[in-house]
């Protein structure tokens, strides 16, 4: 099977992002944002997913992370559109929990070509190393919108921020991997529709 890979741009007086992606990877990253911790997440993703990711973005970081965060978000979502092909024979859905310590997050996905997110989840502080808590459901929003994911996301309980996060990223990695696998058995796309889009 071809690998499936995509790249993304976007330029703005906000952000200038590119980035590569490979579904078919081994959870290799190269991942330059500018915000430590959320090239720590985008990581955790990637592992988990095993999905390589070359991603560098120079965002409007005087301002604050929103931006940056989003708008990789977006562009790492039309890759990720652009990634999945046809897809013809894949399980298209998956659900994983993700434990960490203290945090125990969970994650259910269908690339069904219909964006929406369902987050649920709180933080205690405001930011983990420069990255603001609320943005983690910022950057999954735009990464579903543009994507076209169903997305749930739930942190079910933990008191640690990095943990419930990492937890969260690391949930969504290990659906996203089960949901883009190819199934011999499955014949076109799995729908009652017989499309997806």
């Amino acid at each position: 099977m071809t690998e499936r890979r995509a790249s993304g741009e976007r330029e703005s007086r906000e952000t200038n992002i590119h980035l590569d992606v490979n579904l078919d990877g081994h959870g290799k990253t190269e991942l330059h944002s500018g915000i430590g911790f959320f090239d720590h997440m985008l990581d955790a993703m990637c592992r988990f997913a095993q999905m390589d990711l070359n991603l560098v973005c120079r965002g409007d970081l005087d301002v604050d992370g929103h931006h940056t965060v989003e708008d990789c978000g977006m562009v790492l979502g039309q890759a990720l559109r652009t990634a999945f092909g046809t897809r013809e024979g894949i399980r298209r859905a998956a659900s994983a929990f993700m434990p960490m310590d203290d945090a125990l997050a969970f994650a259910a996905l269908d690339i069904s070509g219909r964006p929406y997110l369902a987050f649920e989840g709180t933080f205690l502080g405001e930011r983990c190393g420069e990255m603001d808590t609320q943005l983690c459901e910022e950057f999954f929003r735009a990464l579903c919108v543009h994507a076209g994911l169903t997305l749930h996301l739930r942190i079910l309980y933990g008191k640690n921020d990095h943990h419930k996060m990492e937890a969260l990223f690391k949930a969504f990695g290990m659906a996203l991997r089960d949901a883009v696998q190819v199934d011999g058995r499955i014949e076109g796309v799995l729908s009652t529709k017989g499309v997806l889009d």
